[in-house]
């Protein structure tokens, strides 16, 4: 048995195609392969290497980041089941409790009852958008929303309502409970949504409008026990580095940190691995999502996958012979593909111990629910919906 075990998500670093992209409209994605082709195979992740990144890909190496002789780690990739391609179908997935029906989305913007329930309950106008980007959606109406003192109100391709406010004109405080207020209206059919995200920015006009770390995502409660409180409630230690907590609304965490960046969350990550404990470690890294993918930044993408695979290398370092290390992503988020939501693509799973001797492939599995199931077996618990691969390791 492994005493700790940190799972690290790569938000969403995808590794080609899913079988079934072709019904999401992302048939050709590849999130790796095209951040390996935007840098014609000169940039380098050389500890995602040596674990088996390249290896994943071995008939269609991804530049630069090529298969290794004599991997470190274990490697493979993981197909979802989920029916979605957001941040919560992928982890509740992860950890025992796939979303098998839609979520609602709004490709023609939010029904006119719901706004006015939000516009009343807030007393504040609504600035009511479809599916926007982020970053121009505050480029566009933050100045009007500044002079009006109104909430910005948009989505995406997913199941998502997003809520844009400044701080200046509306308080962080205020705005968490107007989020707090949407969430308890998007709960049930016909309008069921999988995260209301308050998006608060700063800034003094449209040409320097800049979102803030005090995103805050107030995720749909999980329908179903998680693997998260299997192992809280057999009495081992659960904590959450990001936006976990979020995304489990609390749920099996005992102990859990906001992170500011991918690098500040890395920061919590070398902290923890410092604390004598024995449960699970479970970090999300959103900034590859919302920083690149969504703007379509692949040399944006590929920078900060150098920067997390520096950090990677301090990890592996610090790690204890009986720690076990688990890489993985939530979904695709292809900087190289059109529009800019989310891609339905296979994500890659990487296991390392110091302990082992020398890794060899994982296959493809079945489900993202097999990395909670390895979770689970380590310490004695039975998972329902995944395959353990946790005796394929040595």
């Amino acid at each position: 048995m492994y005493k700790r075990v940190f799972g690290i998500v790569l938000d969403s670093i995808g590794v080609g195609a899913a079988p079934d992209a072709e019904k999401y409209g992302d048939a050709g994605s590849d999130t790796l392969g095209h951040i390996g082709e935007f840098f014609n195979g000169d940039w380098r992740l050389p500890n995602l290497q040596k674990l088996g990144l390249g290896n994943i890909r071995q008939n269609n190496p991804i530049q630069g980041i090529e298969p290794v002789n004599v991997p470190m780690g274990y490697y493979g990739k993981m197909i979802e089941v989920s029916a979605g391609k957001d941040s919560l179908d992928g982890h509740w997935e992860m950890m025992g409790l796939p979303m098998l029906h839609e979520f609602s989305t709004y490709p023609n913007g939010f029904p006119q009852a719901l706004l006015d329930k939000i516009a009343e309950f807030s007393g504040r106008p609504i600035i009511a958008k479809g599916p926007y980007s982020g970053t121009e959606v505050i480029k566009d109406f933050g100045e009007q929303s500044v002079r009006e003192g109104a909430l910005i109100i948009y989505t995406s391709a997913d199941p998502v309502m997003q809520i844009a406010a400044h701080e200046a004109v509306v308080p962080l405080e205020e705005l968490y409970k107007i989020c707090e207020y949407a969430r308890t209206l998007v709960n049930a059919a016909p309008d069921i949504i999988g995260r209301i995200i308050a998006r608060p920015f700063i800034g003094t006009n449209s040409n320097d409008y800049t979102r803030t770390a005090n995103r805050h995502d107030f995720a749909l409660a999980p329908t179903g026990e998680t693997d998260l409180v299997k192992l809280q409630n057999a009495g081992l230690k659960v904590i959450g580095i990001g936006k976990i907590n979020d995304i489990f609304s609390g749920q099996g965490i005992d102990e859990g940190y906001h992170n500011e960046s991918n690098m500040d969350g890395m920061d919590h990550v070398d902290k923890v691995l410092g604390e004598d404990f024995t449960g699970f470690a479970f970090t999300n890294l959103v900034d590859f999502d919302t920083l690149y993918g969504h703007r379509r930044d692949p040399e944006g993408m590929g920078k900060e996958l150098m920067r997390f695979d520096r950090r990677l290398g301090v990890v592996m370092n610090e790690m204890r012979p009986d720690d076990l290390l688990i890489i993985t992503a939530d979904h695709g988020n292809d900087p190289g593909f059109t529009g800019s939501d989310h891609t339905r693509e296979q994500v890659p799973v990487l296991a390392y111990s110091p302990s082992m001797k020398q890794g060899r492939s994982l296959g493809t599995r079945a489900t993202f629910a097999d990395f909670g199931a390895t979770v689970l077996k380590n310490f004695g618990l039975q998972s329902e919906n995944g395959t353990s691969f946790l005796n394929e390791l040595a």
